[in-house]
């Protein structure tokens, strides 16, 4: 029998969806599940393609119909699943095959195996996947970590099955180790607060304005026309013009105001914070979703205190002011990635990866959750200064902060001023007001923190004295 390109453990929705991906695309695929009767069904459903798939009812069935160095993809649940399925593997690989993981991992989990696995002959690959179920079926965004040697065994069945934009692959390798799974993580990142923006929006448009969820929708519609173009504002204007099959209401307003995560947004604030690296919009998405599932809490504060200002935005010119939304979304979109790509910028130092950041934004352009024309800028920029410490200061993005941020402005002071809670959007607000700021207020956090705790500080004049005349034991003068 002909051995198979690649082998996939998993067959859950992602698994299965990933594998018939896989086939379809001209790749042969051996599968396995530790349910047998989940294979079973699998390759029942599997139509034409089950030609491509070869099952398999044990572990060494399994990766014997696999060619050497045998690749094999794990679509496990994160954490001790994952490392129990090594484990498990080692008995089975020979030195050379690659272990996979594609599922939403810690990349430090990544980077852990990574090293584990160095002296045993085997070899790991950390790969983040963006798309959901229909990505992975159709084309996902790969990101690849792990060495070079063991992408390139990988790389044709990898460019094969992804998303494709303009004719270019949305798959490659991005480093060693954990690099594929650390931008996957980042990528989730700004999109909780790509999410988080966008729900704010449509809290003006609903509860400052007034308007119904198709008058929303239609809102959004337009806007998915212009520079706002992207996955996240067409499956709005989607769910907004939807209907509840049962009430016959907007089927957003039968939905309970209670937003879940699986950790991957955690993360990316936590790295963000480990590497004082500022993420605040991205932080406060991740915020605005834990402060959501405290429903019942909500509602008894909003009983005792009431709800803040007036509730309603009261503008002369509604068209006016529902051009200024539009660019405070593309202002606070803005913050939100030069926060990540800057997050991204830092772990690369710290953890040697050398990232290719216009790589980054041209495999994001198709595929995944964050798709949007406005990457197709980002990708530009970075190609003409691919070590800018800033995406902001770059002069396609410094032109764009400068149009958009009177709009940003007024849409965060009318939200504001009326109660609508507007944390994202006011979190990038402040984020370029302080970057651009040359000189701020830390003055006064050193002086205190040389006051309590004799920390010292810098002089504006260059002498060298570092502590201030609060009293003799801390004086230099």
């Amino acid at each position: 029998m002909e051995k198979a390109e690649i082998g996939l453990i998993g067959l859950a929705v992602m698994g299965s969806n990933l594998a018939l991906n896989i086939a379809e695309k001209g790749n042969r695929i051996a599968v396995y599940n530790r349910t047998p009767d989940k294979t079973d069904s699998f390759i029942a459903e599997a139509g034409p393609l089950a030609e491509r798939i070869v099952p398999a009812k044990t572990l060494e069935e399994f990766v014997a119909s696999i060619r050497p160095p045998r690749p094999v993809i794990i679509m496990v649940k994160a954490g001790d699943p994952v490392d129990q399925l090594i484990a498990t593997l080692r008995n089975y690989l020979s030195p050379g095959d690659i272990i996979i993981d594609a599922g939403n991992a810690n990349f430090r989990d990544t980077i852990r195996r990574f090293e584990g696995l160095k002296d045993s002959g085997l070899t790991f690959i950390g790969m983040g996947v963006s798309g959901g179920e229909e990505g992975a079926r159709h084309g996902p965004s790969i990101m690849v970590g792990g060495t070079e040697e063991s992408y390139r065994r990988v790389e044709k069945v990898l460019t094969s099955i992804s998303a494709k934009f303009k004719g270019e692959d949305c798959c490659a390798w991005l480093g060693e180790n954990g690099a594929g799974h650390f931008v996957k993580t980042i990528h989730n990142g700004i999109e909780y607060a790509d999410m988080q923006m966008i729900a704010e929006i449509y809290g003006i448009l609903r509860d400052g304005l007034g308007l119904s969820a198709k008058e929303c929708s239609e809102i959004f519609g337009r806007w998915n026309k212009g520079r706002l173009n992207s996955y996240l504002i067409e499956i709005s204007e989607a769910v907004l013009k939807a209907d509840d099959p049962i009430t016959g209401k907007p089927m957003v307003d039968m939905i309970v105001d209670r937003a879940g995560q699986k950790g991957t947004g955690k993360w990316s604030v936590i790295e963000a914070q480990n590497m004082g690296v500022p993420a605040t919009a991205i932080e406060a998405a991740v915020a605005a979703r834990s402060l959501s599932s405290f429903k019942e809490q909500r509602e008894r504060a909003e009983n005792f205190l009431g709800r803040p200002g007036t509730g309603s935005i009261n503008v002369a010119d509604r068209d006016v002011f529902i051009a200024d939304l539009e660019l405070a979304l593309l202002a606070g979109k803005i913050g939100a990635y030069a926060q990540g790509f800057a997050v991204m910028a830092e772990a690369s130092k710290e953890f040697g990866w050398q990232l290719p950041m216009p790589t980054i934004a041209k495999i994001w352009r198709a595929g995944c959750i964050i798709r949007s024309q406005f990457l197709d800028d980002i990708t530009q920029a970075f190609r003409e200064m691919p070590d800018v410490d800033n995406l902001v200061i770059t002069p396609a993005f410094s032109a764009m902060v400068k149009e958009t941020d009177g709009a940003l402005r007024r849409t965060v002071s009318a939200a504001m001023l009326a109660g609508l809670p507007v944390p994202a959007l006011a979190s990038a607000l402040s984020y370029f007001d302080s970057y651009r700021r040359g000189r701020g207020t830390a003055n006064l956090i050193q002086a205190q923190r040389d006051y309590f705790g004799a920390h010292g500080f810098d002089r504006v004049d260059g002498v060298d004295k570092h502590h201030g005349p609060w009293g003799s034991g801390l004086a230099d003068f």
